[in-house]
């Protein structure tokens, strides 16, 4: 059972919609260029951590932990309070997951169909950043 936990900094983000450009007759879709910015720190953040280990051919299971900024027009003392709460706003967590699910896919396992089970939170806190960690359960 191979285990991996690594942290991206900074302030997590959900995977934005897809946009769409008319090529001559054609329309073709594409991943904005702040998505993909991100999935690039996210596939960044676990090569630094997996030192060149190969994908997880295996089952597997994900925990994504999003730490996300307090409000800087909070005083000091609101602030505090909201270190550890929930986060209720955007992004959606499940876009997050996507974010960090596709900025992982081929890098850190073969395909996203391998992750059998899939844990994710987000919560309020001084210092953003992501926190992920990837099990393998059971090799193939």
């Amino acid at each position: 059972m191979r285990t991996i936990t690594f942290t991206v900094p900074g302030p997590p983000r959900g995977k934005g919609r897809p946009k769409f450009a008319r090529r001559g007759q054609f329309v073709s879709t594409y991943t904005d260029a702040k998505t993909e910015a991100y999935e690039s720190l996210v596939r960044i953040a676990y090569a630094q951590e997996a030192n060149g280990a190969e994908p997880l051919t295996g089952e597997a299971h994900i925990e994504v932990i999003a730490y996300m900024p307090v409000a800087a027009s909070l005083s000091n003392k609101r602030k505090l309070a909201l270190c550890g709460c929930g986060h209720t706003k955007k992004p959606d967590i499940d876009n997050v997951l996507k974010a960090v699910m596709d900025g992982l896919n081929g890098v850190a396992f073969r395909d996203d169909a391998q992750i059998s089970h899939i844990s994710a939170s987000k919560y309020y806190d001084a210092v953003p950043r992501l926190v992920v960690e990837i099990t393998e359960v059971r090799e193939v």
